[in-house]
């Protein structure tokens, strides 16, 4: 059996590796993100605008359930609304 006789590499080596990548993967972003096709400043203000839209309808949609839901229990279960 032979003994292999090269150290392991100090846990130093690592953070000087990474640090070292850092140009690199900065690089590369930058080159990914020139090949990003970004929308137009109308397409963002609509997809903005119909998520509030959104947003508020599932709003009102929830409160009027929690209401009707609120009112059916509690002419099933009186109980359960005394303490109001």
């Amino acid at each position: 059996m032979a003994v292999d006789g090269t150290a392991p590499p100090a846990p130093g080596n690592k953070m000087v590796a990474s640090v070292r990548g850092i140009p690199s993967f900065y690089q590369a972003v930058m080159v990914e993100m020139r090949k990003v096709t970004w929308p137009e400043f109308k397409d963002v203000q609509r997809a903005t605008v119909a998520i509030i839209v959104f947003v508020l309808l599932l709003g009102l949609f929830i409160t009027i359930l929690d209401y009707a839901l609120g009112a059916i229990l509690g002419k099933l279960i009186p109980s359960l609304f005394v303490g109001r």
